[in-house]
């Protein structure tokens, strides 16, 4: 433990919400996981890009600026041997940090691997987070629907 994050991550954060920058900066902190901040503010030609690779569902994306002039998501992606990995058991102790981080900061953050508000996610072990994606994703196959869980995906849901 004991991370902090980069220039690059640090960058990525310009125009995010500030209570959701408060968020990522304390779990860096306490992550036994390091990661970058891979995405925070999005303009609309990337957003348009990421919708026709399939990467993103939908031009209303939360890493878009809002009304109040603020992106309010990031994608946190783990860190490991100088490579960005988009890998589960890596995403997990990450998530059980944001989870702690928002609940000492008192800020509702949505995760896109399960798509609740982390202060809904029973326990805060990466266990638990792994519990949670599987448990969406049962519930979306029992409802005919396909799921999307995002893993590196933080939100604070407008309006929160």
């Amino acid at each position: 433990m004991g991370y902090a994050l980069g220039a690059k991550s640090l960058a990525e954060l310009q125009g995010v919400d500030p209570r959701l920058v408060m968020v990522v900066k304390r779990a860096i902190e306490i992550s036994p996981q390091d990661f970058s901040v891979h995405d925070g503010l999005r303009t609309e030609a990337e957003q348009t890009a990421l919708v026709r690779k399939g990467a993103s569902q939908t031009m209303n994306s939360m890493h878009r600026k809002q009304a109040d002039g603020y992106g309010h998501a990031v994608d946190l992606v783990p860190y490991i041997n100088g490579k960005l990995r988009w890998e589960w058991p890596a995403i997990f102790p990450i998530a059980a940090a944001v989870k702690f981080a928002a609940a000492e900061l008192n800020v509702q953050v949505r995760w896109g691997g399960c798509w609740d508000l982390m202060s809904q996610i029973k326990g805060s072990t990466s266990a638990d987070m792994e519990k949670a994606v599987q448990a969406y994703g049962d519930a979306k196959r029992r409802a005919g629907k396909r799921s999307f869980p995002d893993g590196p995906h933080f939100e604070i849901p407008v309006g929160l």
